[in-house]
This record gives C-alpha cells, sequence and structure tokens, in this order.
C-alpha cells in the first residue's frame, strides 16, 4: 500500500542548494482550498511560508517563517473563529546514512532539541514541510469566547436488577 499523495507539494533538491539557499510556499486559492479541507478549517485565506536553507553532506536546517490567515470552526458552537499566525520555525534535516548515531546504534538525541527528521534523500518536500508548520500551529480544540459544552442529560437504561425487583414487586 503507497502512502496517500502530499496535500500540497513542492519538491526541492537540498544538496544542489547553494549555501544561504531559500524558498517560498505560497498555495494559490485552490491549493488553500484542499489544505484548509485536510486540516477542517472554514477557510484558509492566506498562507505563506519562507524556508532559509543552510548545511550540507547529509544534514541540513531549514530555519523559516510562516504567515498564515483563515477560519477554524469552533467546537462548539459551529461558528467561524478567525485566526493569524505569523511565527518562526527550525528544522533539522538528517540523510538516513548520516543520522548522529553512537557506538550501540542508537541515534542520539538532544532533549533539549525536537531532534532531526530523518529523510531518504536530500530531495524534500518543502510543501509539506509548510502544511505540517500550519497544522502544529492551529488551536487544536477552537472554542469561540464564552462558548461553553454542556452534556445534554441523558437517562441511564435501567438495571436488569431493578426491572427484576419491579417484576417482584407485581407479585
Amino acid at each position: 500500500m503507497s502512502a496517500p499523495p502530499p496535500i500540497h507539494s513542492m519538491m526541492f533538491d537540498l544538496a544542489s542548494a547553494r549555501a544561504g539557499a531559500s524558498a517560498r510556499v505560497t498555495p494559490d486559492e485552490a491549493e488553500r482550498a484542499v489544505i484548509a479541507r485536510a486540516l477542517d478549517l472554514a477557510s484558509l485565506g492566506r498562507l505563506d511560508v519562507t524556508f532559509e536553507i543552510s548545511g550540507g553532506r547529509g544534514e541540513w536546517r531549514l530555519s523559516g517563517h510562516i504567515d498564515a490567515e483563515g477560519e477554524q470552526v469552533c467546537g462548539v458552537t459551529l461558528a467561524p473563529l478567525a485566526f493569524r499566525i505569523s511565527e518562526p520555525f527550525s528544522l533539522w534535516l538528517v540523510q538516513g546514512d548520516q543520522a548522529p548515531v553512537g557506538e550501540d546504534g542508537v541515534l542520539e538525541l538532544n532533549p533539549d532539541d525536537e531532534g532531526p527528521d530523518l529523510i531518504d534523500s536530500p530531495r524534500v518536500d518543502l510543501g509539506v514541510y509548510a502544511v505540517e508548520q500550519l497544522a502544529l500551529r492551529l488551536d487544536p480544540f477552537p472554542r469561540a469566547p464564552g462558548a461553553v459544552f454542556e452534556a445534554p442529560e441523558s437517562e441511564a437504561p435501567p438495571s436488569p436488577f431493578a426491572v427484576l425487583a419491579r417484576l417482584r414487586d407485581q407479585d
């Protein structure tokens, strides 16, 4: 079974990128509509992600900035909620055979760092990273100001013993 196609795609070859290379992912209206559906957004009016690429020889750093505007849906009232995102990010990519492993063959990670994204090839899809950065910054439980969830009152089903007790009382 193959992986589903990416929501948005922009292939980039890290190996051929010169020092200080940059890239920009700015999906058009139709692409933003696909992204909005995939992330359960009411709308995605703007998505602009810039990448600065540094490194080489199997290890790269993608530093960038995400700017996005759109609307999420309140989980209680279903009302649209506007959001605006403008934040920097940084990703560490390591080609699988260049991963920092110790003598025991275990990947060495710094607990203060998120750790590397292991990649099979220096050819990566910046569109996937752009959508991932958006998804990571969305409110997972959007709620309109003052919206309170109230569970509907439901009557518990009668226990089998209560039914037997009623039958005994009828005798």
